[in-house]
């Protein structure tokens, strides 16, 4: 027996009509805070993009790499556990950093590459087992979150050396993103939750790094 004139009687019925409007407000509500994260998303990158172009940033390489993995699995992670219309952000995000990162390439960024950096990105891609073994997506972002909070470590160590290398409004709108991208989640739990929040308050802690070595080397 077919499910959708019961669907419809329940759309049709007029006594249901102020739950679908709350439902559709909803997820209106839901796909402009997705909207705004994936505008900021382009806002964030396209100058960044720009100024690696123009010689003025040099991104380092392997952390490129591993946040651009680890944001992809967070991304499928994220979907696996209903998050929807914020889950989108995050894998549009995923596929730009990877761009990033063959263009820092490409441009001769930084390509020092360290024996910590490779566990990271290896640690990276042993999230998959975790969520594997476990079916359950929150274990591979719990071992995400982790890995992308240590893929910092190259650009925190970049950044303390050469602080006006780095991009710092990139770094503000990426926040941001983030918060629009977990006010666009359809289910707020540990599993969809997680990974941006910590991003964005590992980005807080590189922005006021930056900031403090900036007076530093400037009052020199």
């Amino acid at each position: 027996m077919s499910a959708e004139p019961e669907l419809n009687a329940i759309l049709d019925a007029p006594h249901q009509s102020p739950f679908v409007e709350i439902y559709f407000m909803d997820w209106s509500v839901k796909l402009f805070f997705s909207s705004v994260a994936i505008a900021l998303t382009f806002i964030a990158f396209v100058p960044y993009i720009r100024s690696i172009l123009a010689g003025v940033t040099k991104p380092h390489v392997f952390s490129w790499m591993i946040w651009g993995t680890t944001t992809f699995i967070v991304f499928f992670a994220q979907l696996e556990a209903k998050g929807g219309l914020g889950a989108w952000p995050m894998g549009i995000s995923g596929g730009v950093t990877i761009f990033i990162a063959i263009l820092a390439i490409v441009k001769h960024a930084d390509l020092s590459i360290t024996t910590i950096d490779w566990l990271f990105f290896l640690a990276a891609l042993a999230s998959l087992p975790f969520w594997y073994f476990t079916s359950d997506p929150l274990w591979a972002v719990i071992v995400l979150t982790v890995v992308d909070l240590l893929g910092f470590g190259p650009t925190m160590r970049k950044a303390y050396y050469f602080p006006h290398n780095e991009n710092v409004v990139f770094f503000a709108l990426f926040i941001a993103r983030n918060i629009f991208a977990l006010l666009a989640l359809e289910t707020y739990s540990a599993a969809t939750m997680l990974f941006p929040l910590s991003v964005s308050i590992g980005c807080l802690l590189l922005l006021v790094m930056i900031a403090f070595r900036r007076r530093v080397v400037c009052a020199r």
